[in-house]
């Protein structure tokens, strides 16, 4: 899969000391840096789960959907180990695969205006879960694994790095804590919305855009306070589990 590079603003917290009394003062700056947004694979690896992923709608996120990559691929059947994370890596190569689809589809326009930004994150974030319709029926399965404890940590980051995704190809330009706070706040927003689309059965997953739109607006532009990152990760991750677990979803 080739390697994208774009530009994202992150905080560097940096403690500098007064001349008079030498205590410290903790001063914020923003500024532009580079960083790798997918994962690195192998060419052996991209062509089996490439392969995978198609058998997904039929077979779910299985053993059998991986076996089946394989076959597809033309590697012998022993070549699945070259995924030691199972059928984890199959998912996470569907959320990773389907962010990165966002850029290209809606490049980052400079132009921007502000008063726009909430309007595109909205739409962005929209666009990503319909990319998920084809394997929708299949995702509570993915919902699962991802909630799995050894693999908790990777999926809630995925999932920070599509908020951020979102919120710079919306063109948001925030050099101050809501940097933080907004994009916390999608992805409570966007994990809850996209447990609710597994159960949505209107047409078109009209009641899924609805229930969006009534989040983003509850968010008061995505500007509610979410705490410190350790905090949020824990009370995502048991209240998706717990969402799962009162849908008849074993974990």
């Amino acid at each position: 899969m080739p390697t994208r590079i774009m530009s994202r603003h992150r905080a560097l917290t940096q403690v500098h000391y007064t001349t008079a009394r030498q205590t410290p003062r903790l001063n914020r700056s923003y500024h532009s840096y580079e960083y790798d947004l997918s994962p690195s694979y192998t060419p052996a690896e991209d062509a089996i789960l490439t392969e995978a992923i198609k058998h997904v709608p039929t077979y779910g996120f299985t053993t059998t959907a991986l076996s089946s990559g394989v076959r597809d691929a033309g590697y012998p059947d022993v070549s699945a180990n070259l995924l030691p994370d199972g059928v984890f890596s199959l998912v996470k190569y569907h959320l990773v695969t389907q962010r990165l689809a966002l850029n290209k589809s809606a490049p980052v326009d400079p132009s921007t205006e502000s008063s726009n930004v909430l309007d595109r994150v909205r739409n962005l974030t929209l666009q990503r879960l319909h990319a998920s319709k084809p394997i929708i029926h299949r995702w509570q399965e993915a919902l699962a694994i991802l909630a799995m404890p050894k693999h908790l940590a990777d999926s809630l980051h995925e999932l920070s790095l599509l908020s951020d995704e979102i919120h710079f190809l919306a063109g948001d330009k925030s050099v101050d804590s809501s940097w933080y706070t907004k994009r916390a706040g999608l992805s409570a927003i966007y994990a809850s919305t996209e447990l609710f689309m597994t159960q949505d059965k209107s047409p078109n997953f009209k009641e899924t855009e609805e229930f969006l739109d009534r989040r983003l607006g509850g968010a008061q532009g995505l500007r509610t306070f979410v705490g410190g990152a350790a905090q949020w990760a824990s009370v995502q991750g048991m209240g998706l589990i717990s969402g799962l677990r009162s849908k008849g979803v074993r974990i």
